[in-house]
């Protein structure tokens, strides 16, 4: 028998808390697990500049053959230019490109395999905590993971710690920064520790691989770009991954992109056609829909600002569930323990619960969250923080 000796291996601890919550019966459970966006609801909606753009391809496609190994060509320039903005000088000068990806997963599996195949020797550093398939993602493809310290067990950033870490690695490695809205704490650099960093990148020949995953989350679709903009403009060479999965609401059509800036126009050619024969031995061809959708309306100026504004109302919600938890908690004494709740940025919080305190949650009040205590603030119901707040309180005494 051939697979007589395969053993089976854990489950991811994610799908296995939805897989929990969904068997729970009781009535007022909360999903702060899985990463999506949930709105008054419970539910994770569909923008309605997606309907309409979808409507419009539905209507006028007429062919659902391959798209190229790069994938959209209009999705292409148009995330870029989302991305980097639509007067970057890179985008001018043809020093920056797109290659479509199945979702951000996708383009960060692209982006390991490039630099396995492309960067030998290179080792890659990842934020202590990341995001796990960060860790898998990498090390499947063979590079040497190293951390770089981030958040430590008092849950406060710790700026020096990763700039101290960052200026002993190895001339040329790769650096994996969050643009915004970090997964899983949801602590973000400010402007003057991304200007420390980049100067620790820049002495240590550092590459810089930005994992923009949250765009419009975290202060607006703008401001959130300017760490990757500041990157781009002062470095010779850069990659980012970019995902709507979450500012789209594509999740299930897996949409994203890899994007690499270079110092020149050739240069840039040389590096897409690696990653073209890259992503040919991974998935041949890019999937259309997603990809379609976003460029019908990134190229429409109705769509795109009906989009705009509902990413900025997605925003909105997840800013204002974050100060209302922390005032909902001031009645039991906990607001200032929980601050930081309502300073960090985007869908996650690293709320300090420990392990022992989740198990907790999840038995006496079907709360369900990550065991490392990694919150997804967008899960939580307006109306229902006192609940939620009691909760907390009664495993914190």
């Amino acid at each position: 028998m051939h697979f007589g000796a395969i053993g089976r291996v854990p489950g991811d601890p994610i799908l296995g808390l939805m897989e929990a919550y969904a068997k729970d019966s009781n009535p007022q459970k909360f999903d702060l697990g899985v990463g999506v966006f949930k709105d008054e609801q419970g539910l994770t909606p569909i923008p309605a500049a997606v309907k309409h753009a979808e409507q419009r391809l539905l209507d006028r496609q007429t062919s659902k053959s391959y798209v190229g190994g790069h994938g959209d060509a209009a999705f292409g320039r148009l995330i870029s230019e989302l991305v980097l903005g639509t007067g970057s000088p890179l985008l001018a000068d043809k020093r920056a490109g797109a290659t479509q990806t199945p979702g951000g997963t996708g383009a960060l599996r692209l982006a390991a395999e490039f630099i396995a195949h492309c960067l030998p020797g290179c080792g890659i550093w990842l934020s202590d905590p990341t995001w796990p398939i960060h860790e898998t993602i990498f090390a499947t493809a063979g590079l040497k993971v190293s951390h770089y310290p981030y958040v430590g067990k008092d849950n406060r950033l710790n700026v020096a710690g990763m700039l101290a870490a960052l200026e002993v690695a190895p001339v040329g490695d790769v650096v994996l920064l969050h643009a915004c809205c970090h997964n899983p704490t949801g602590f973000d650099l400010s402007r003057d520790d991304w200007h420390a960093v980049l100067e620790v990148v820049r002495r240590r020949q550092l590459l810089p691989l930005i994992d923009f995953a949250y765009q419009g989350f975290g202060d607006g679709l703008e401001e959130d770009a300017w760490a990757v903009r500041l990157f781009a403009s002062e470095l010779p060479e850069l990659l980012i991954t970019s995902s709507c999965s979450k500012n789209f609401g594509l999740y299930r059509d897996r949409t994203g992109a890899l994007l690499v800036c270079t110092h020149d126009a050739e240069k840039l050619l040389d590096v897409r056609s690696q990653l073209a024969l890259l992503a040919r031995n991974l998935w041949s061809t890019p999937p259309d829909h997603g990809a379609a959708v976003v460029a019908e309306i990134l190229g429409d100026a109705m769509l795109k600002k009906l989009w705009s504004e509902e990413v900025e109302a997605m925003r909105q919600r997840i800013a204002e569930l974050r100060v209302g938890l922390v005032e909902a908690l001031a009645p039991h004494g906990l607001n200032q323990r929980f601050a930081h709740i309502a300073a960090q940025r985007g869908m996650f919080s690293y709320t300090g619960l420990s392990p022992e305190q989740v198990g907790q949650l999840r038995e006496r009040h079907s709360v369900y969250m990550v065991g490392t205590g990694r919150a997804n603030i967008a899960g939580a119901d307006a109306a229902r923080l006192g609940a939620l707040a009691a909760a907390i309180a009664d495993v914190c005494r």
